[in-house]
């Protein structure tokens, strides 16, 4: 039996395409490893991402040790896919020949094809999982409408493509069955589900079919746009138990001039209505957001306003990046780059500290509650546990002293809430 090593750089969306890749290798009988650094595959299989500059260097140079790996003679086949493959296939070609063949994000299927794998349509709703066994991630659409003025995605992604909705109850049945508890619903926009397969968004419907599936006890919602929010969400959100009372929608700014230059479609006033709509729906929702500075025009004036953003919503978690330019997209093409790197940096930090000012005020309201957890692992002295409002690699954990009793990962336990740090916060077992 062959062994292929794959490799998955960037975001949960290249996971999901890796595992629905990795299920069509298995039934084609490879071995198949993932992100392994000490194997004897001789097949390595790279996605890669494409979206930001960090993100495009890490790739390239996982490209390039694996060519030398290659040209060493430590592995025979190498394969790259993916959202840097789809931009820069011709370049990548020229400057690293020793790869085999580049397939991109829209057309990653083609190494199937390549390695002889199964293209049987009954795997399409198969997945070879990466993630801890008791979550996974549904991936309901590809591609993006918006084309927001600094984003790539729809250059790389293509126009917006949802799954059939029989189609996703059929994955998320499969993953239930293999032991998953928790969906983490992603898109590059969810909300948009449903538009042009059924004339109209159908998130709400595809939620609430989810909460069916036996086995299913979380549901996570990430990736949200502002922009004309659908009020079905919302319900479903407040009365559904099981989708988590967590949101990730990012803003990215406040500021209407900046707003109106970011092609955000959405204005102030009716972003702040969307939050007010959404906390008094859902009281005890965790909203997760990220925003960006340094868009060329930025004033001073704008960012404060985006602080003050920041200081009014009080957001349990938040994210916030300095912008660069993204080749063909509108502001790399039409607007300078006028903020300096230096202005950048700072306004990154001074957002993350007013950010761990509200986080640590957040999480000491928590202190003396009764939370369900969930466990992800064991790290040293701690268990390492998740309540609904955290999304796992990207939000805080819940640390369970390990000396108390034995824990199972992929369990729920319910944890009192003892003492609260900056992003962290400490639990006992309710016995």
């Amino acid at each position: 039996m062959k062994k292929i090593n794959v490799i998955t750089l960037g975001c949960s969306k290249n996971t999901v395409d890796s595992e629905h890749l990795m299920a069509r290798l298995a039934a084609a009988g490879y071995e198949v490893l993932f992100d392994s650094d000490r194997t004897d595959a001789k097949v390595v299989v790279i996605n890669t991402c494409g979206f930001i500059g960090d993100a495009k260097q890490e790739s390239i140079e996982m490209i390039l040790r694996a060519a030398a790996a290659k040209q060493a003679g430590k592995i025979e086949r190498l394969f790259v896919i993916g959202c840097l493959a789809e931009r820069y296939a011709d370049e990548l070609r020229a400057e690293i020949p020793e790869v085999d063949d580049y397939f991109g994000a829209r057309t990653w299927d083609g190494i199937v094809r390549a390695l002889g794998a199964c293209e049987a349509p009954e795997l399409a709703t198969e997945r070879h999982l990466t993630t801890p066994k008791h979550y996974a991630y549904l991936k309901i659409s590809e591609g993006c409408n918006w084309m927001c003025g600094y984003c790539a995605i729809p250059l790389i992604r293509g126009r917006h493509v949802s799954v059939p909705m029989e189609e996703l109850e059929e994955e998320a049945r499969k993953l239930a069955a293999r032991g998953v508890r928790e969906l983490i619903v992603i898109a590059q926009d969810t909300t948009y589900y449903g538009v042009d397969l059924y004339g109209e968004r159908r998130l709400g419907e595809l939620l609430r079919r989810l909460c069916r599936i036996e086995g299913i006890e979380w549901i996570r919602l990430h990736y949200a746009y502002p922009a004309a929010f659908p009020d079905d969400v919302i319900r479903a959100m407040a009365e559904e138990p099981k989708i988590c009372k967590y949101l990730d929608i990012p803003f990215q700014h406040i500021s209407d001039a900046q707003l109106a230059s970011m092609r955000r479609r959405h204005t102030k006033e009716e972003a702040y209505a969307l939050v007010r709509r959404l906390r008094d729906a859902i009281p005890d929702l965790a909203i997760r957001t990220t925003l960006l500075v340094g868009y060329p025009g930025e004033t001073e004036a704008d960012f404060e306003e985006l602080m003050q953003f920041v200081r009014d919503v009080r957001f349990e978690r938040l994210g916030v990046f300095p912008y660069s330019e993204e080749e063909g997209t509108y502001s790399a093409e039409q607007l300078r780059d006028d903020v300096p790197e230096a202005v950048k940096q700072e306004r990154v930090e001074r957002i993350m500290a007013l950010q761990q000012e509200i986080s640590l005020d957040n999480n000491r309201r928590r202190v003396g509650r009764t939370e369900r957890v969930v466990i992800d692992s064991r790290q040293g002295d701690f268990y390492v546990g998740r309540t609904q409002y955290d999304s796992p690699e990207v939000d805080q954990e819940i640390l369970i002293p390990a000396s108390e009793r034995r824990l199972l990962r992929g369990r729920f336990y319910d944890a009192k809430i003892e003492t609260a740090a900056d992003y962290d916060l400490y639990a006992t077992i309710r016995k």
